[in-house]
Parts: structure tokens; C-alpha cells; sequence
């Protein structure tokens, strides 16, 4: 059995996926032209798969093919797309701390798909996860809208489902392969009906290339990268509650950019979340991780 310790380069390097994440609200507002958060979601993801794709010039095979398509849908497509919803109709506090929910369904999801049956004290820490973020970014006269609510629920729902499904699946390729294959089935899911929706942008400037970039390379290539890295050598528990450091960063961004201050209940909510993660990291590495099937990369992968 491995200790805590053992996991620490894997933890940290996982918990830079939500980080980058968590850079994606002041890039889009400052960096982005308005009015296009479902083309943004697209071409922050599409652009991206496709290379990574072409350079691989590696393809799905047999069942892979809905299972990319399941994949690509929950983590990507769906997910960004429900994202977008909760947050042009909630304000980002009340939108964080719906989607916070998550960690407390891959615990149950894990149980359901893989038979991970969760400790009280794990259900406890992404309760204790989901009261933090609350803590952190949710303002007294948030306005709450039935619809936002749903939304951004059914988001943390896509991403905590697909997570498992990674875990319970395990790639037939290369890590980078897996991403590459997910990015382009999320990006091309919601192109045309961003095309549709939103329209083309009209203009772009320097800056604006510049932000979508940076959201491509960073805040989903490499961000997606890490977190299926992550998912390959954790637990899926484990690494959802990672998650919780998107909306830290984000607040901390915000903060910093706009040069305020911490009230004491904001600073209780980062303290709570930070021992939430904490904690989920030492109860999931306190047991042997699932003992699932090996996969036979050479069946999958082209001569």
C-alpha cells in the first residue's frame, strides 16, 4: 500500500488542471470579445484536438469510437456548454458553488461504477468542500435562478460522470492520443450550435488571438492533459476534489486584479476548501487504488 507521500508529485501536478481552469473567467472577460461563450468553448478545445490529432495520426477503433464520443460529450461538449448556461444567468459565485457539488458525486458515482464504497469521512470532506466554496464566493444578495441552478449542476453531474468513466474505462493509447481524441468530439459538438446560436465573430483582434491561445494551449490542452493524467494515477475521488482549487484561483485572480481584500468568512471558505482537498488526498491514498483490468494498448492502435 502506498503512503500519501507517494502520491505528492501526482496531486500537485493534477491540481494544475483546475488552477488554469480557474484563469479562464478574467481571460475571458479581459482577453475575449463578449457575446460568444459557446464559439469560445469550441475553438478553445476543436483547434487544439485537431493538431494533437493530425500529428498522432491515430484514430479510435471498435468500441472506442462511442466511447470518445461519451467521453468527449461529458467532459467537454456538454460540460462547457452547461457551464456557459449557469453562468451568463447566475452570478459566478452562486454558478461556483453549484458546480462545487461535484467531488460529492464522483463519490457516488465511484461507487456505482466502480464499486468504490466511499468512508463517511470522504462524504464528509466534499460536503466540508462544498460549504468552503460557498464560503469563498457566494455574496449575500446572490440572485438565484431556477434554470443557472440546473445548469450548473448538471455540468458538475457531465464532469463527475465522466471522470469515472475514464477511470472505469482506461485508455487503449497514449495520453496525449486520449486527450487529443476528447478535445475534438467536445469542440465539434458545440460548434455548430454555437455557429447557430451566437453566429461567427465579427472581429478579432491581437489580443483576442492572443486570449484564445492561451485558453487552448493552457487552459485546456495542457489542462486536460493533466487532468487525465491525474485520473490515470489516483483515484477519480481523489481528483475531483482537486477540482475545488478552480474557483479559489479564480476568486484569488479576481482579488488580485482588481486589488480588494478578503473578508474573514471568504478566508474561513479558502481554509475550508483547502482541508476538503487535503483531506480527500490522504483518505483516497490510505487505500489501494481499483484494481482494474489491464489495457492492451497494441489492440487499439494502428500497425
Amino acid at each position: 500500500m502506498k503512503r500519501s507521500t507517494d502520491y505528492l508529485p501526482d496531486i500537485l501536478l493534477t491540481a494544475l488542471a483546475p488552477m488554469a481552469w480557474g484563469t479562464t473567467y478574467v481571460v475571458a472577460t479581459e482577453f475575449l470579445p463578449p457575446g460568444h461563450p459557446l464559439l469560445v468553448a469550441s475553438l478553445r478545445s476543436l483547434p487544439i484536438g485537431i493538431l494533437l490529432t493530425l500529428a498522432f495520426r491515430k484514430l479510435p477503433r471498435g468500441i472506442w469510437w462511442w466511447r470518445i464520443l461519451v467521453l468527449g460529450g461529458l467532459n467537454i461538449g456538454v460540460f462547457q456548454a452547461l457551464l456557459f448556461v449557469a453562468a451568463y444567468r447566475l452570478p459566478g459565485g452562486v454558478a461556483a458553488t453549484a458546480g462545487a457539488i461535484q467531488p460529492l458525486l464522483v463519490v457516488l458515482f465511484s461507487w456505482l461504477i466502480l464499486s468504490e464504497k466511499p468512508s463517511q469521512l470522504s462524504i464528509k470532506a466534499a460536503i466540508a468542500g462544498f460549504i468552503g466554496v460557498g464560503l469563498l464566493v457566494l455574496s449575500p444578495g446572490a440572485r438565484l435562478d431556477g434554470i443557472g441552478i440546473m445548469a450548473a449542476i448538471a455540468g458538475a453531474v457531465s464532469m463527475g460522470l465522466g471522470t469515472v468513466l475514464v477511470k472505469r474505462w482506461q485508455r487503449p493509447v497514449s495520453l496525449l492520443v486520449f486527450t487529443a481524441w476528447q478535445l475534438v468530439v467536445g469542440g465539434a459538438l458545440l460548434l455548430p450550435i454555437a455557429l447557430m446560436v451566437e453566429g461567427p465573430f465579427t472581429h478579432l483582434s491581437t489580443t483576442n488571438i492572443q486570449g484564445l491561445i492561451y485558453l487552448g494551449v493552457i487552459g485546456t490542452g495542457l489542462a486536460y492533459l493533466l487532468w487525465f493524467r491525474g485520473i490515470d494515477r489516483l483515484k477519480a475521488t481523489a481528483v475531483s476534489y482537486l477540482g475545488l482549487m478552480s474557483p479559489v484561483v479564480a476568486t484569488l485572480i479576481g482579488f488580485v486584479w482588481l486589488n480588494q481584500t478578503f473578508t474573514p468568512t471568504q478566508l474561513m471558505g479558502i481554509l475550508i476548501v483547502f482541508t476538503s482537498v487535503l483531506l480527500g488526498q490522504q483518505i483516497n491514498a490510505s487505500r489501494r487504488l481499483s484494481k482494474l483490468p489491464q489495457r492492451r494498448e497494441s489492440q487499439y492502435l494502428p500497425e
